[in-house]
């Protein structure tokens, strides 16, 4: 009775023709119309997974989490009563909107309108993406990751148990320095969630992978003839070792857009604290304070200059092993062992 995967979100915005034009032309999304304000995305074989509103406002509007049945999703909501959190039963008609056979409805502690579902609609038809991809890595890892900025340490220590004790989520790693930043999984992916201390409470970004990874560089392509869309240039993370960029969204928060994540064992894995900082290189963050930008450029430079290397995380049938010897290599690889 935990939750197993980020299913969907929705996106407030002040209309939906931008969306339109970065989801389907620059994330590859496909595009979905519902009304005249409104329209989602597909990015996979369910019915939808991002969902915008063009009435107005920025960020994101709900998260939703999905629980494996409705056994699941009854109890986790008799767990959340019973530890005092207002739980609504979501009605047919949203379930509907949705297009999931129940939910229910309640806030984590900073405001975040979460929705618990189970038995999302999968679509008749193959997903059509918006321009040419080899498609998103979802399936049983959910549509990507979520980051939330949080206020102050005390945002983190509140919000923390909640996610944890009542929903399931489970610490993968964290660091304090340039920033803090706490990890949690809920499945194989290395984080669903995560919370990063900025000083404001609002969402930071959510993170879309890609199978290949030349998805990723003409999608930085598309994003570099477009001014201020670049929110932070390609690099790779120390954390779940993905090769990334973001963007800025209509929405006035981030997308990372990535490929090359590791998976977790679960049943292994030992949450621990990070001292390498959020990134092995690039990932220059032109929103970070002057102190906290140069900070994290200094732990890069630091991990060049240690040789810290990580190997690619590939998955079957999006790699070739090349021929060849490489001395150094084979040298590095029996020193290790």
């Amino acid at each position: 009775m935990t939750v197993q995967a980020l299913g969907y979100v929705g996106v407030r915005a002040p209309g939906i023709e931008d969306w339109s034009r970065y989801g389907g032309g620059l994330l590859g999304l496909q595009r979905i119309d519902k009304t005249r304000s409104t329209c989602a995305f597909r990015m996979d074989d369910r019915k939808q997974r991002i969902v915008v509103d063009g009435s107005g406002g920025q960020g994101i509007a709900f998260f939703g989490w999905e629980v494996a049945d409705a056994g699941a999703l009854d109890a986790l909501g008799a767990r959340l009563e019973a530890a005092g959190v207002s739980v609504a039963h979501g009605s047919r008609a949203l379930a509907d909107e949705r297009h999931v056979k129940d939910l229910i409805v309640l806030n984590d502690p900073n405001g975040n309108r979460l929705e618990l579902f189970h038995g999302a609609e999968t679509a008749s038809d193959a997903f059509r993406p918006g321009r040419s991809i080899s498609g998103f890595r979802t399936g049983p890892l959910g549509l990507g990751h979520a980051v939330l900025n949080v206020e102050s340490e005390q945002t983190i220590a509140t919000l923390l148990p909640f996610y944890r004790d009542l929903l399931g989520f489970r610490l993968t790693d964290f660091y304090t320095k340039p920033f803090s930043a706490y990890f949690m999984h809920v499945n194989p992916r290395h984080h669903s969630l995560a919370l990063i201390k900025t000083g404001k409470n609002a969402v930071h970004h959510i993170m879309m992978e890609l199978y290949s990874f030349d998805d990723v560089g003409q999608g930085l392509d598309i994003a570099q003839m477009e001014d201020g869309r670049i929110a932070t240039t390609l690099g790779r993370h120390t954390s779940d070792f993905i090769t990334s960029f973001y963007t800025w969204t209509p929405s006035g928060f981030m997308v990372e857009y990535g490929w090359g994540a590791r998976s977790i064992d679960m049943q292994t894995w030992q949450a621990y604290e990070r001292t390498e900082g959020p990134s092995l290189w690039g990932h220059e963050r032109g929103w970070l304070p002057e102190a906290e930008r140069n900070a994290a450029r200094e732990k890069r430079m630091q991990l060049a200059r240690d040789g810290v290397r990580q190997p690619v995380q590939v998955i079957e049938g999006n790699y070739q092993v090349n021929a060849g010897v490489c001395p150094w290599w084979d040298a590095q690889k029996q020193r290790s062992a």
